[in-house]
């Protein structure tokens, strides 16, 4: 009883931050909602079974892995799977295995992101937020606040565009600033 409950703390801590993930990493492949979770229960009923957990490294990458394996030769099963889906999710690697620098890189321009994002005005930050990083569909945002869905349209553009303009005049800005550095530097 004590392990099954360890594995839950640990599968709670260091797996189910990715579900979410790999979820829109599946959807946007094109994967059906039932693949998807046929998928991520196989995962976690891999994980489940192991003997130890402790010895995985990357338990993210090494989800994933069981993920878009089981995926791969669910697909191959199909009698036609488009060449693109197949290739996409054989290549992928999801950015688990990539170098610390891409990390914290791609980590950074998340964050910055975020940030731009909670910048917009109140119920224009609400609605982008469950467009772009909730995935809700346009209907469903409508339904849920009262709108049309042409209105939820409009708020994501705005958003969309607000976001944009802002990491635009961001990066402007830090080059401006390395220019300036530059210049100090050749006056020395």
């Amino acid at each position: 009883m004590e392990d099954r409950l360890a594995r839950a703390r640990w599968v709670r801590q260091h797996v189910f931050p990715h579900d979410l993930q790999m979820r829109n990493w599946f959807r946007k492949r094109g994967i059906s909602e039932d693949d998807i979770n046929e998928a991520m229960q196989e995962a976690y009923y891999r994980i489940a079974k192991l003997d130890e957990v402790e010895p995985i490294a990357n338990p993210g990458a090494y989800f994933f892995s069981i993920a878009r394996n089981f995926a791969i030769q669910r697909l191959k099963q199909l009698p036609v799977v488009p060449f693109e889906t197949l290739s996409e999710m054989d290549s992928a690697h999801l950015g688990m295995e990539s170098p610390i620098d891409e990390t914290v890189h791609i980590r950074l321009s998340y964050d910055k992101v975020r940030a731009m994002i909670a910048a917009l005005p109140e119920r224009c930050r609400a609605i982008v937020e469950l467009r772009k990083v909730e995935n809700w569909s346009q209907k469903e945002i409508a339904q849920h606040f009262g709108i049309t869905e042409k209105a939820v349209e409009k708020q994501v553009w705005l958003g969309i565009r607000a976001v944009r303009e802002a990491w635009r005049k961001g990066e402007s800005a830090g080059e401006a600033r390395l220019e300036a550095i530059e210049r100090r530097g050749m006056k020395r």
